[in-house]
């Protein structure tokens, strides 16, 4: 689904779906009261987000294995494998596994470190630990059933909180004041106005989205861009910052399934603008498999200004 502008920009639907947004806020804490979390004989670090749509919670999800594995240890990333049909516990893999397998973002998780995908995160975690020392979970914030020994919440700098409105209402899953209460740490993922609304005395790891050194290629060429990621725009943004010339960006769905149709009219489109059809890693992984050739990828890596101060809490967590 698109998310709907009120959740950004407020208004009547919003003021009149308040009411459910409250009874939203009340059944999520009453799970956490309610709940006894299972602590596992791992460390469990937890990248999370307060709000539905993109933060760049998976880009940070793979930063930190990858920053784990540096630290010296072996991690181990548990998804749900959101729009994937295995229920799992099943182990990810790339050259066998399809989106509609086991959701488009584990497929890119795999990429850098062993990934379980299980409807049933308990389950998930429990899979994990005979493949590694350390669990990063992707998402899950807000299931009280499992302790979290670093819990990261996930900020997009441009969106912010959106309207600061609970579900239905706006795009909160809980209210800013409880998830930060939860937080070890707070990652804002690039700048903007939404900055802003991140006031918390948490620390604030500030972090930014990055061409890899491969996607410089499209510097000077002529693009179509297109994306289904929870806001489009952040990727037709990349490739502008990249120096390309974006002559016609299309915005899809997040998590949209691509069928051959969508692929043909927009490979058309971009033969007919004399441009390259382009798109995320997380779309392409959605493509037809036989589609795939005619699409060309701009490819991200999520860098922290402060290396030092991720590189900190992870090792304490390695003597924990």
């Amino acid at each position: 689904m698109r998310a709907p502008a009120f959740w950004t920009e407020g208004g009547t639907f919003a003021h009149l779906l308040a009411p459910l947004g409250l009874l939203y806020t009340i059944g999520g804490r009453w799970r956490r009261r309610a709940a006894t979390p299972w602590r596992a004989p791992v460390p469990v670090v937890c990248i999370g987000n307060l709000t539905v749509g993109g933060t760049g919670k998976t880009p940070t999800a793979i930063a930190i294995a990858r920053r784990l594995v540096v630290a010296g240890r072996r991690p181990v990333i548990v998804s749900r494998g959101y729009r994937g049909h295995l229920e799992g516990p099943v182990r990810v893999d790339p050259s066998a596994h399809s989106a509609a397998d086991v959701g488009d973002e584990p497929l890119l998780l795999a990429e850098a470190a062993p990934t379980i995908v299980a409807k049933d995160r308990l389950a998930g975690v429990r899979a994990a630990l005979d493949l590694g020392d350390v669990i990063v979970l992707d998402d899950g914030f807000q299931d009280p059933r499992l302790a979290h020994d670093l819990a990261l919440v996930v900020v997009d700098g441009a969106a912010g909180f959106g309207n600061g409105r609970v579900l239905p209402a706006g795009p909160l899953r809980e209210p800013v004041a409880d998830g930060l209460a939860r937080a070890d740490a707070v990652v804002v993922v690039g700048d903007g106005p939404g900055n802003g609304a991140v006031a918390t005395d948490r620390p604030l790891l500030r972090a930014r989205l990055v061409p890899t050194e491969s996607s410089l290629r499209f510097r000077g060429r002529r693009a179509l861009a297109f994306a289904g990621i929870g806001r489009p725009e952040k990727m037709f943004a990349t490739l502008r910052e990249i120096g390309a010339e974006v002559v016609a960006a299309h915005g899809f769905p997040d998590h949209h399934a691509y069928d051959e149709n969508d692929v043909a009219g927009l490979v058309e489109e971009a033969a007919i603008l004399r441009a390259e059809p382009v798109t995320t890693r997380k779309d392409w992984v959605r493509l037809p498999a036989s589609a795939r050739p005619m699409v060309e990828v701009v490819d991200v890596d999520l860098v922290f200004a402060d290396e030092d101060a991720v590189m900190r809490r992870l090792r304490e967590l390695s003597c924990a």
